[in-house]
């Protein structure tokens, strides 16, 4: 992250620039994903900031909230890497980092031989308890918009969400 601001807005200059070359209709696509894209750089650094202390970047930290809210504290990795939406080598190396920290453990299935769990530790569920907190007193970082705007906004990108196929709306009656 930037740490100047820029005297301008670099997504507007170049809805500018898009207007005069492709035209009206072409500029508001590329500025809303434009902004998106820079706001998850924006949040992703704000949220590693406030999980630093606890060892923990934010893909670990939502891997290690997956097994801290599952029934038994543990998960198959391909079930992990389902629920995260991550190609089985990221799902690895989560568990590795978890692993080396202390906060997670792998182990045999105990029915099914072909499958590897991941098994939150003491450490890990204490991990997860001061690391939430921390999140929670820092608004998961979206500071300044407010409780309206945020919901308006979880709305709007969970329609982008759902029709790109990433889950079925459970307006579909398939949940």
């Amino acid at each position: 992250m930037s740490t100047q601001p820029l005297p301008f807005d670099p997504i507007a200059e170049a809805g500018r620039q898009w207007r005069r070359h492709w035209g009206e209709a072409t500029a508001p696509p590329m500025e809303a994903v434009t902004s998106i894209m820079r706001v998850q750089q924006i949040l992703v650094a704000r949220l590693n900031a406030v999980l630093e202390p606890f060892g923990l970047t934010f893909p670990r930290y939502e891997a290690l909230m997956l097994l801290y809210l599952s029934r038994r504290g543990a998960l198959p990795l391909g079930k992990l890497g389902a629920r995260l939406q991550v190609h089985r080598t990221s799902v690895t190396n989560l568990v590795d980092g978890l692993e080396r920290a202390g906060l997670a453990v792998r182990s045999p299935h105990p029915t099914d031989r072909r499958t590897t769990l991941a098994t939150i530790t003491d450490a890990g569920r204490e991990a997860a308890e001061a690391a939430t907190r921390a999140l929670n007193a820092q608004r998961f970082a979206v500071a300044p918009l407010e409780r309206e705007e945020l919901k308006t906004l979880t709305r709007i990108l969970e329609r982008l969400r759902a029709g790109a196929g990433d889950f079925i709306p459970a307006s579909d009656g398939r949940r």
